[in-house]
């Protein structure tokens, strides 16, 4: 077992198998030794978690919502290295889309969720550059949306 997956499965997070893509797009391009990403919505087993944050959704359960990305990109990242997560060299960086009411400005936090998951997961190899921006609408109303850049090895 890869030490990231032991550092997961410490955590009691377990990867689901890659979304597929819903629109006319790839999950991930790998250029060079950089993986591009696809934005991951906030969907899980249960459905995910939808609605407008700051109106439907409160910050702790956003925040949870950029979790649940933040595992699909691992799980789009170990497809991306052969089921092998340790080829991850660095996450080089996080764009995180939070669709938020307009009266909601605590996005930054929001996107902490999937930004302290690659911590977790990587290590300092797993600190980032990082966007954070509220959006006026996600696909099919999910309440976060992340992607990410990283290097594998």
């Amino acid at each position: 077992m890869s030490e990231v997956a032991k550092r997961l499965e410490a955590a009691g997070i377990s990867l689901p198998q890659p979304v597929a893509p819903v629109a006319n797009y790839v999950p991930f391009v790998r250029a060079g030794d950089l993986v591009h990403i696809s934005g991951q919505v906030s969907l899980d087993a249960g459905g995910g978690i939808r609605g407008i944050v700051g109106e439907d959704v409160d910050l702790e359960t956003a925040k949870r919502a950029a979790g649940i990305c933040g595992v699909n990109l691992l799980a789009q990242m170990r497809a991306a290295c052969d089921g092998d997560l340790d080829r991850v060299v660095r996450v080089v960086k996080l764009g995180g889309g939070v669709q938020a009411g307009p009266g909601f400005f605590e996005i930054p936090q929001v996107v902490n969720g999937a930004s302290d998951l690659m911590v977790l997961a990587f290590g300092d190899a797993g600190k980032h550059a990082r966007s954070a921006v509220g959006v006026y609408r996600l696909p099919l109303n999910f309440a976060v949306e992340v992607d990410a850049v990283v290097q594998i090895r």
